[in-house]
């Protein structure tokens, strides 16, 4: 199942509209082994702890977020990748305006 159409070159900006004071997200790709979402936050806007039963990794795109993961503070610019393991509570802080990619492994083989 995806919401986005195959064969298509997409512009990840066009997809997705910030909102004001808040979050947006979009689903790119739900499948039985993860999902990939589109995440936009505005300046000062963040997800609180929690914790997952799932490795994900965060592709930040633009803007600068700052992530938690179990007790550690992870500066995240554009153009990098942070690995949130399973089980470790984790949170995320949007200093400025950022949009990050998040892909979640419901299964991940070593």
């Amino acid at each position: 199942m995806s919401s986005i159409p195959a064969a298509e070159a997409l512009s990840l900006a066009s997809l997705i509209t910030p909102t004001e004071q808040g979050i947006a997200s979009r689903i790119l790709a739900k499948t039985s082994g993860g999902n990939l979402t589109l995440f936009a936050f505005d300046q000062g806007q963040g997800l609180s702890e929690h914790a997952t039963p799932y490795d994900a990794l965060v592709l930040v795109l633009d803007g600068e977020l700052t992530l938690t993961i179990g007790g550690t503070p992870v500066k995240a610019v554009p153009g990098s990748v942070v690995r949130m393991p399973a089980n470790v509570p984790h949170a995320v802080d949007a200093p400025v305006p950022a949009r990050m990619i998040l892909v979640m492994f419901k299964e991940l083989k070593s």
